[in-house]
């Protein structure tokens, strides 16, 4: 599993680091950063599978390095270490669509605990088996194919359309017409259908429901439950159940 962290304290990142490569040989630590703009021309040049950020940097803190890397369609997981008293804000990162989070001062049993569910969920959303999106749709706007790519990488994360578009450099009602018009439905109900979709690979893969309306993008189980009986034409537990009896 290759590794970037981005940690502006010295001592801090050669801690981690250790405590990373301590815990197995198949861990490496491809990168490191000083500081959020660093690590995030490091996150498109090495490509890491996982992306270690402290919350608070220079230049660019952890939470705008992770919605850049997922705009540049940077595919990672993202944990995000923060001191105590940030921790509220490393919580609402988890909604944003962070896998996890470190609280300082770090053990080695947090991050091997850490590490071994990393690799868990590197393998079920490798069965996902997701299209690059950009393929199906070849000869859509480049503008639109950045949306693309950040749906691909960042489903799980909260989207908001309008600052996409103001990361794209374009207006929202702009980058609306463009996408409707290359992709035939709006970008809200493509992103809607596209989680949906994610969850239902994931459910044949044996994700836990518990976990899942988090992983693809829903804050509310309930919202979640909702929005896939309207659009899947049964409930969670009808579709596992049908799938079962299937199988």
């Amino acid at each position: 599993m290759r590794i970037l962290i981005a940690e502006d304290e010295r001592r801090a990142m050669r801690g981690l680091k250790n405590l990373i490569v301590s815990i197995s040989e198949e861990y490496e630590v491809v990168a490191e950063a000083s500081n959020g703009r660093q690590a995030l021309e490091m996150v498109q040049i090495v490509k890491p599978d996982v992306v270690f950020t402290d919350l608070k940097m220079p230049y660019m803190d952890g939470m705008s390095l992770i919605k850049a890397a997922q705009a540049a369609g940077i595919s990672a997981q993202y944990v995000i270490v923060t001191a105590y008293e940030e921790f509220e804000a490393a919580r609402e990162a988890i909604v944003l669509g962070v896998k996890d989070y470190l609280v300082k001062p770090i053990t080695y049993d947090e991050v091997y605990d850490l590490m071994k569910r990393l690799e868990r969920k590197k393998g079920v959303d490798g069965s996902e088996q997701i299209g690059k999106l950009k393929e199906r749709y070849p000869d859509a706007h480049p503008l639109v194919i950045k949306c693309l790519n950040f749906i691909d990488n960042g489903y799980g994360s909260k989207i908001n359309q309008k600052e996409l578009a103001e990361n794209l450099g374009v207006s929202q009602e702009y980058l609306c017409y463009l996408f409707n018009k290359d992709i035939g439905e709006t970008f809200t109900k493509f992103l809607k259908n596209y989680r949906i979709e994610t969850a239902k690979r994931l459910l044949l893969a044996g994700y836990p429901r518990e976990e899942l309306p988090y992983h693809v993008g829903f804050s509310d189980p309930k919202y979640f439950n909702r929005v896939f009986r309207e659009t899947v034409g049964m409930s969670v537990g009808e579709f596992v159940e049908k799938n079962n009896s299937i199988i």
